[in-house]
């Protein structure tokens, strides 16, 4: 054989080469990940399974893992090797201070978390990691069958799944709520198992950015057979992809952060964690002296315009900043702290924020010398934004309380026999106690601000005739709804001597007077109508005199009779009870909708009117920490079950004697009475839970408009 010339042989031998070295890049992972398992508490069986699991989806998808118990891995330079990192069920106390700082570079200069199941039973000390994973674990009941609702299925983790994916496993309840610092994947149906402990709003797999890098947590997990799932291999896959980089989603938290546990501060300098059982989560940011600081990595001060704190001081009191981007950083606002009398006695602090920034929020505290004061939780608001209110959800609204300092006596809220004000006609108390529905700048305000908070844009007026209470008060309230962009639609009660003729001409009256008002309702969507809600219009039979209104108003009938509607333009049901199985409710929105209808159907957090009507055998709905609420919206906006509403009407927002309100409860009511309080909602406690059912309205405002979108 001729041998090839010396360049003809070197050019084959560069060409070959470069094949190889083509071939190999074919080949190569295009990430890395490290799979760290150690257990200081409970070691789970499935480890070797999940690891295996691991594996195998890096070989499919182009990723090698390594897998460790060696804490060793964690410096910053062997991190800097890998793109992603999975605590697999790791318990306890794994990391040392140096490698605890390791992570936290790691993450916040760009890297990824991934933590399955038992990673949120780690680190308890670590309040950073505490931030990392999303919440820390508390309990959980025996493995059982349950049933995830996929609240966003447009993360790479969950876009395989349906709307709903029933499976068995370990279900963790948590000591927090994370909803406010992180993008809620999926959530458990408490319904669906026993041993929850979380109510209505359970979220168990979720993500968030964390600095410039991202962190998903999943609490599923716990079973060897978890692993040989194909959905929830393709969940590690989304979530390991995601938190790589490989991936993109959409893990904001909710605007304006919700609720935040002070102790979970990524960064401070001179504050420590403190233990105090009254405390939310039996913790504080406390060692709290002049000087000192806390930032929040993944707490955004975009957009915030109010800081509110629940804090204590048994020392010197003193001044919390608001900052952004650092302890220097940009000053939004400040608030005083005084002195409570004791390190176990809260109280509330609120503050408008100035300025713009954008970035991470910092706390720096001033004062005297020693300690000053305690934080246990914080939250920053977003001042209501016009045009962001839904005009297709209205809340139920009664104008109809008096007290001595306005109206001369008390109105409604003696109902069953009590005396105002301590004693009053309600299971619950109002968080602005027993007010008066003339008192325009101050309870009519307020109100009109939560309302606004809820995220409905309208309100249904509670009317009983012409002259009457609720009339001479209606221009006030008008006026109050439009200082806060709030629409007022009509609700008619049944006042003596009612007929179908007299609600024509009480429709007329209403829009003659009131409809040149700029906070009068009409519906953009329906030839700029307004909308007359009919109360128990089933006791009238002859409601021919409609036809003569109905050109120019919306007006619906309270049942899902269609028989029953004649001469209407649609139906509501008001009943706060029948929500929870939403009885004829498809056939009612199915109806509507062919017909050219309207269909607002009605929802509510709970009903009990023990103390208004003694011994009234009306049943019972528990507010169940949330759940009852939930169940109702979600009957709603199901179209199998909810008829797919035009509009959705809330009952109510303030109609206290039959317990059905969403307006705030008092966390502290007068003693001795046997009140309840909304504690519990939705995971939260004391003074943060009276809020509670405003904020999950929102969310529900938010998941309406998201349907209607679709």
């Amino acid at each position: 054989m001729r041998r090839l010339r010396h360049g003809t042989a070197a050019l084959a031998l560069g060409l070959l080469g470069a094949l190889l070295a083509l071939a190999g890049t074919a080949h190569a992972a295009a990430f890395e990940v490290l799979v760290f398992s150690k257990t200081a508490g409970f070691r789970h069986d499935a480890i070797p399974a999940g690891i295996d699991a691991l594996r195998t989806l890096g070989g499919q998808n182009d990723f090698t893992v390594t897998a460790t118990e060696d804490a060793g891995a964690f410096t910053a330079s062997n991190l800097a090797s890998y793109e992603a990192v999975v605590f697999l069920n790791t318990t306890g106390d794994v990391l040392d201070s140096a490698q605890q700082n390791a992570l936290q570079s790691y993450v916040d200069s760009g890297g990824g978390y991934v933590g399955v199941h038992a990673a949120a039973d780690t680190e308890y000390d670590w309040p950073y990691y505490g931030q990392l994973v999303g919440a820390w674990f508390q309990s959980h009941p025996a493995i059982q069958q349950a049933t995830i609702r996929n609240e966003d299925r447009t993360h790479p983790a969950t876009a395989h799944l349906g709307a709903t994916w029933t499976r068995t496993d370990e279900w963790y309840n948590y000591r927090t709520n994370p909803r406010p610092n992180v993008r809620v994947l999926q959530t458990l149906d408490e319904g669906t198992y026993s041993g929850g402990s979380m109510g209505a709003d359970h979220p168990i797999t979720w993500c968030h950015s964390q600095g410039t890098g991202r962190s998903f947590y999943t609490g599923l997990g716990h079973t060897v057979e978890s692993y040989a799932d194909p959905a929830f291999r393709s969940l590690l896959l989304g979530g390991v992809r995601y938190a790589a980089g490989q991936a993109t989603a959409n893990c904001s938290a909710p605007a304006g952060n919700g609720q935040i546990e002070a102790e979970s501060y990524s960064s401070g300098s001179g504050v420590q964690v403190a233990a105090h059982a009254s405390a939310s989560g039996g913790q504080t940011l406390g060692y709290i002296e002049n000087g000192d600081w806390a930032g929040y990595s993944n707490v955004t001060t975009a957009g915030a315009k109010t800081f509110t704190a629940k804090v204590s001081s048994a020392g010197a009191g003193g001044t919390i900043e608001i900052r952004s981007g650092s302890a220097g950083g940009t000053p939004l606002g400040s608030v005083t702290v005084p002195v409570t009398g004791g390190w176990e006695t809260f109280t509330t602090v609120t503050t408008t924020l100035t300025g713009s920034a954008s970035g991470p929020l910092f706390l720096r505290f001033t004062g005297g010398g020693g300690a000053l004061f305690d934080i246990d939780t914080f939250s920053l608001g977003a001042e209501p934004t016009a045009g962001t209110l839904s005009d297709d959800v209205h809340l139920f609204y009664y104008p109809w309380y008096g007290s001595p300092a306005v109206n001369g006596g008390w109105r409604h809220w003696q109902q069953g026999g009590h005396i105002p004000p301590e004693a009053i006609g309600a299971d619950l108390y109002p968080a602005l106690g027993p007010y008066d529905s003339g008192d325009f700048d101050g309870a009519v305000d307020q109100h009109m601000k939560w309302v606004a908070r809820s995220g409905a844009g309208v309100i249904v007026y509670s009317w009983w005739g012409r002259d009457g209470y609720e009339d001479r008060l209606a221009r006030g309230v008008l006026d109050a709804a439009q200082e806060q962009g709030i629409q007022v639609a009509w609700h008619l009660e049944p006042y003596s001597g009612r007929t179908g003729a007299s609600t024509a001409a009480d429709i007329e009256y209403i829009n003659r007077t009131y409809g040149s008002h700029p906070a009068f309702h009409r519906s953009a969507d329906h030839g700029g109508k307004g909308a007359f809600y009919v109360f128990q219009s089933l006791d009238i039979t002859d409601w021919t005199a409609l036809d003569q209104v109905t050109d120019t108003s919306i007006v619906l009938a309270q049942t899902t009779d269609t028989t029953k509607i004649a001469h209407f333009s649609g139906m509501y049901t008001y009943d706060g009870i029948a929500g929870a199985t939403a009885p004829g409710w498809k056939q009612a929105g199915d109806y509507a909708r062919a017909h050219g209808l309207i269909w607002a159907p009605s929802v509510a957090p709970g009903y009990i009117d023990d103390r208004a009507v003694p011994g009234n055998a009306t049943p019972t709905v528990e507010r169940a920490d949330g759940a009852a609420y939930d169940r109702q919206w979600s009957n709603a906006l199901d179209p199998a079950i909810g008829g797919s509403p035009t509009w959705v009407s809330v009952t109510s927002f303030n109609e206290w004697h039959e317990g059905s309100s969403i307006e705030p409860a008092d966390s502290t009511p007068p003693a001795g009475h046997g009140y309840r309080t909304y504690n519990g909602a939705y995971g939260r406690t004391g003074e943060a839970a009276q809020t509670a059912y405003l904020d999950r309205t929102a969310y529900w405002v938010g998941r309406f408009q998201g349907s209607a979108a679709d």
